[in-house]
């Protein structure tokens, strides 16, 4: 299983638009075959903050979907971004 989590930064003011411009590419995260979770969430502390929350079945399945990454005028957007893929090799209920 693959995760990707972190945190991108835009322009606080923006950020309610950069979300809903996120819409479609999370709807299509979600219909891809592989993609077990896909989040794109307003931090409710830091006005510029989203945080970012994959899961995927496998590097296939997240390669499939990605891609370049994201569209041009999304990462024109982007001020700061943390952004890691992890590698889960066993997962247990919490």
């Amino acid at each position: 299983m693959i995760i990707v989590s972190g945190r991108i930064h835009v322009d606080p003011q923006a950020r309610d638009e950069y979300l809903a411009g996120c819409r479609p590419v999370i709807e299509q995260a979600r219909s891809t075959p592989g993609c077990l979770d896909f989040v794109l969430s307003a931090d409710p502390i830091e006005p510029g903050r989203i945080n970012v929350y994959e899961q995927w079945e496998s590097d296939a399945a997240l390669e499939g979907f990605r891609g370049s990454g994201p569209e041009p005028a999304q990462q024109a957007e982007i001020r700061d971004a943390h952004v890691r893929r992890h590698r889960v090799s066993a997962v247990e209920a919490a």
